[in-house]
């Protein structure tokens, strides 16, 4: 189910700005941060590029938000080394975007940024 699409201009906002703002421009031409919006799931990714191939780029994921319809709140998922996701447990799902952002940004544990 896609989001809605009050929130999803919200999340492309907010999410565009972040990306903007987290990597200095002076790196951009090696590092970028992205996000993709499938249905109700945003994936923010990191894009590096690949070590003596600087035209190929590789994406890192970082974090995902998951919106449930429901009750409307978005859950902060982080991927394992084999790029599956799991729920980020020590956050509770919020309705407000900038919490679960907010903690990404914090990274208290290191499993996002590293």
């Amino acid at each position: 189910m896609p989001l809605p699409e009050f929130t999803r201009k919200l999340v492309e906002t907010k999410l565009s700005k972040y990306c903007e703002q987290r990597i200095p421009p002076h790196v951009r031409d090696q590092v970028r941060l992205n996000y993709r919006i499938r249905g109700n799931q945003v994936t923010l990714f990191e894009e590096r590029t690949v070590y003596k191939q600087p035209s190929k780029w590789v994406e890192i994921f970082i974090a995902q938000f998951r919106f449930n319809p429901q009750d409307k709140k978005w859950s902060l998922y982080c991927a394992d080394r084999n790029s599956r996701w799991h729920l980020y447990g020590l956050l509770s799902p919020s309705a407000d975007f900038d919490d679960l952002l907010r903690e990404v940004d914090r990274d208290p544990t290191g499993i996002f940024y590293g």
